[in-house]
């Protein structure tokens, strides 16, 4: 079996390849960046290409399943960049999977498809994909979920799968989403594992998350199985602000929604952070996923707790750490590129997701 995977140097897309490589029936892997790695990897062939020119037909051309995974998360001042390569890339992919004749397309959605929730209850995979209006990325992402039900009608011979996982966090990827979400100006202490003196906590802040390694095996078994539609990926238990309090042994306050807001806006309009309020008030209406489709029809579960991950993150946050791909790398950025960045200089590449 033949799988091509945009995207493959990203924070998932090394899961991504490295569960790929310990399914027996994966006998090719074809790796694709826009920015190829140094180093080779074991069972896999790089190919330097990008979803926004490169001849994808020709690239998938003979492969059994394309995994979708090429997405790019900046420059947020500058939303037609990010519509060019998310929207516009994913276009190109698709019409190249159905010129190719692939079998099997798994795209990588996102929690953040969904549209708002107010309540705690869990939310299966039929909950509306509409996103949020205020944040490019959900908007993306909603208007993908559309782009991916427009292929299912006019091509129903290839089997489509979208994988909607939560929050993804792993050591490798902290610099990189330093460098995306909070900017080089947050210092590294501020997210250390040790006692805080007193963490401000936004009201009725609950989020999900997962180990990206979990999400891999996640991506490995939807390729070997003849499976399709939508899962939700997360892993237990949902993280409120009890849990953030035993998980990093904090004390926290609650502070106000328009409170926390307003700092955010005043750090994007200062151009100290590169993550707009939207993402905020997006983050704050997000549904709680069930993952129980993803148990029963993938045979998945994650190994690593939602509190482990965090722990785990966090450390890795305050350390520095980064990844053995251009994306990961941890000098891959700096308060010089943060400001090319936040003023929209540059960043008009694809981060590899």
């Amino acid at each position: 079996m033949r799988v091509v995977v945009t995207g493959a140097t990203g924070n998932v897309g090394i899961a991504v390849l490295d569960a790929l490589a310990a399914e027996p029936e994966v006998t090719s892997i074809a790796g694709l960046a826009r920015r190829r790695p140094d180093r080779e990897k074991a069972g896999v062939e790089w190919v330097s290409a990008d979803v926004r020119h490169s001849d994808l037909e020709t690239l998938f051309r003979g492969a059994d399943v394309v995994i979708h995974l090429a997405w790019s998360f900046q420059p947020t001042r500058q939303p037609l960049e990010t519509w060019r390569t998310n929207v516009g890339g994913t276009e190109r992919v698709l019409e190249a999977v159905a010129a190719a004749g692939v079998p099997a397309l798994i795209y990588a959605s996102s929690i953040g498809a969904y549209s708002p929730a107010t309540g705690d209850d869990p939310v299966d995979e039929t909950w509306p994909t509409e996103g949020w209006p205020g944040a490019s990325y959900m908007v993306e992402k909603a208007y993908v979920e559309r782009l991916l039900d427009l292929f299912e009608h006019r091509h129903g011979e290839c089997r489509v799968v979208r994988m909607r996982p939560a929050f993804l966090f792993q050591d490798a990827s902290a610099s990189e989403q330093r460098r995306l979400f909070a900017g080089p100006f947050v210092p590294n202490r501020l997210f250390r594992t040790g006692p805080l003196p007193l963490l401000p906590y936004p009201r009725r802040l609950r989020f999900q998350t997962l180990h990206t390694t979990d999400v891999g095996r996640a991506y490995a078994a939807a390729v070997v199985r003849d499976v399709h539609g939508a899962f939700n990926l997360a892993a237990d238990p949902v993280l409120d602000r009890a849990e953030v309090e035993r998980t990093l042994g904090v004390r926290t306050v609650a502070v106000p929604q328009r409170t926390v807001r307003t700092a955010v806006a005043a750090a994007w309009h200062l151009h100290l952070v590169p993550a707009n309020p939207g993402l905020f008030d997006a983050l704050l209406h997000l549904p709680v996923m069930s993952t129980r489709r993803a148990r029963a029809e993938l045979d998945w579960t994650p190994r690593i707790a939602a509190t482990d991950t965090l722990r785990q993150f966090l450390d890795a946050f305050r350390r520095g750490a980064g990844g053995p791909t251009p994306s990961l790398a941890a000098e891959a950025g700096g308060t010089a590129r943060h400001r090319e960045i936040s003023s929209g200089i540059g960043a008009r590449d694809p981060v590899d997701e």
